[in-house]
C-alpha cells in the first residue's frame, strides 16, 4: 500500500495507469498508526494497522468491506433515553475512548441486588444473522456479559485478561480483541427472527451477573454496534439517526490497461486475508473486463479455501482449490499462467501445477472482483504484484515466502513469547 486517497495507488508503474479506482459513499473508520479508531472521509481508501495484544505491529494494509448498517441509534451517548438502565447509571465523558477523545461513558452499578444493566431491547433487524459489538474497559468490574435476550444467547467476557468465559445458549460466534489502553472490543453473533435485544451487564465474576452492587464499581463503554452479518466490521458511529448509519460497500477496480498485461504469460501475486469465512466468493482477477478471459485468485464460499482459476475464450482452463489453515490470516499467494505451464504457490510452497492448457486472451485490467463485477473482494491487502513474464520456481518461492520468522508471525498476527 502506498497511501490513503481517492485511489489505491500503485508504486509501479508510477504514471498512474496502475492505480485502482476506489469507491465508497460516505465516511468510514480505520485503526491508525497509534492504534486508535479514526474517521476517514467520504471516498477515501483506508490503510488499517494490525494489532497484537493491543499494540500496533508491522505495516498497514488496505481494507475493503461490504455494506453494513449500524442499527443502534446512539452508539456513544449512553445517557440518552434510547438506552435503558436497570440498577445502574451512566456518567458521560468519563475516560479516553478508543478514538483518543474524552468521550467514553462510565456504567456504574447501584447498591441493590440483581443485574446491573445497560440495554436497548426490540431493535428491529428482520430475520437473519446479526452481530452485536461494543468496546468495554474494566473499572472495578472485570467481567462483562453481552446478551441478546431475544434469542437467549450470551457470552461472559473477562476484560482484564482478554478471554471469553461462560457461554449461554448456542451463539453463532463471539470474539474478544484487545485494543490499546485497556480497552477490549467484544462481539456476539446470533440468528434473529425479527429483532434483537442489546444488553450489557456488569458481572461480579464468570457466570454471575446478579449480585449486590457497591455503588462505585462498573465498566467503561463506547462504540455500540448492531449490524446484519456474520462478523463484526469496522466501527460505524451514530448520533441519533433513527434508522442507523450505513457504510456503503467498497470497490477497487480498473488497474492497468492492455499494454500493462501480457496475456501469454505472467504471475499474479497477492498478500491478503479474508475478513471472515462468510460463505461468499471473493476474487482478485486480471481480466479482459468480462468473465470470459481471466486469471483469478479466490476465497471460496467454503471455510479456508482458495481457488486458482484461469479462463480462456470462455472455457475453464485451470480450476484448482486448496485448503489453507486460516483464511483470516495473511497468506502470500503467487499464481503463474503460461501455455501448458500453470502453478500456484502459497507461503513459499508449490501447491498446484498443471502442464496442459492455453493462456487467456486480451487481459486489460486488474480488479478486486471476479472479472465482470461479481464476487467483489472484501478483505485485507498488504501487497499485490503483477509480473509480465512467467517466473521461475525459485523466484515464485521467493515472492511467496516470508522473509523471516518474525515477519511470518507478525503477518499472521501471532504473539511471539
Amino acid at each position: 500500500p502506498a497511501a490513503q486517497g481517492s485511489k489505491l495507488f500503485s508504486v509501479l508503474p508510477s504514471s498512474g495507469v496502475g492505480d485502482f479506482d476506489f469507491t465508497r459513499s460516505g465516511s468510514a473508520t480505520r485503526i491508525n498508526s497509534q492504534g486508535l479508531i479514526e474517521t476517514v472521509a467520504n471516498g477515501v481508501s483506508r490503510l488499517n494497522y494490525p494489532m497484537i495484544d493491543g499494540k500496533v505491529v508491522g505495516c498497514p494494509h488496505h481494507i475493503l468491506e461490504p455494506q453494513r448498517t449500524n442499527l443502534v441509534t446512539y452508539s456513544e451517548d449512553f445517557s440518552n433515553a434510547y438506552w435503558s438502565k436497570s440498577r445502574a447509571s451512566v456518567v458521560l465523558n468519563s475516560t479516553i475512548s478508543p478514538d483518543g477523545s474524552l468521550n467514553a461513558s462510565k456504567l456504574v452499578e447501584d447498591t441493590t441486588s440483581g443485574g446491573h444493566i445497560l440495554y436497548k431491547n426490540n431493535i428491529t433487524t428482520g430475520a437473519g444473522i446479526n452481530t452485536l459489538s461494543v468496546k468495554v474497559k474494566a473499572n472495578g468490574r472485570n467481567w462483562v456479559l453481552l446478551y441478546d435476550s431475544e434469542q437467549g444467547e450470551a457470552v461472559y467476557f473477562d476484560i482484564k485478561n482478554g478471554v471469553a468465559g461462560t457461554i449461554v445458549g448456542t451463539p453463532d460466534a463471539y470474539s474478544i480483541k484487545k485494543l490499546p489502553n485497556g480497552w477490549y472490543d467484544i462481539s456476539l453473533t446470533t440468528t434473529a427472527t425479527l429483532r434483537v435485544d442489546f444488553q450489557i451487564y456488569t458481572a461480579e465474576s464468570d457466570g454471575n451477573n446478579a449480585y449486590l452492587g457497591d455503588g462505585v464499581s462498573g465498566i467503561y463503554v463506547w462504540g455500540a454496534q448492531l449490524e446484519q452479518g456474520s462478523y463484526p466490521t469496522s466501527y460505524i458511529p451514530t448520533n441519533g439517526e433513527v434508522n442507523g448509519v450505513t457504510r456503503s460497500a467498497e470497490t477497487a477496480n480498473g488497474s492497468g490497461d492492455a499494454s500493462t498485461f501480457n496475456s501469454s504469460e505472467g504471475v499474479l501475486m497477492a498478500e491478503i486475508s479474508a475478513l471472515d469465512d462468510d460463505g461468499t466468493n471473493r476474487d482478485i482477477s486480471i481480466t479482459d473486463g468480462t468473465s470470459t478471459n481471466l486469471v483469478t485468485i479466490r476465497y471460496t464460499s467454503i471455510d479456508n479455501e482458495i481457488t486458482y482459476k484461469v479462463k480462456s475464450g470462455g472455457s475453464a482452463i485451470v480450476s484448482d482449490t486448496v485448503t489453507i489453515s486460516s483464511a483470516t490470516s495473511f497468506s502470500k499467494i503467487a499464481a503463474k499462467y503460461k501455455l501448458n505451464d500453470f502453478t500456484l504457490w502459497i507461503d513459499g510452497f508449490e501447491v498446484f501445477t498443471d502442464t496442459s492448457g492455453t493462456a487467456p486472451i486480451g487481459l486489460s485490467e486488474l480488479v478486486f472482483n471476479g472479472g465482470s463485477g461479481s464476487n467483489d473482494f472484501y478483505g485485507n491487502t498488504k501487497q499485490i504484484q503483477y509480473y509480465d513474464s512467467a517466473l521461475t520456481d525459485s523466484e515464485l518461492e521467493k515472492i511467496s515466502s516470508w522473509t523471516s520468522f518474525s515477519d511470518m508471525a507478525n503477518g499472521q498476527l501471532y504473539t511471539i513469547e
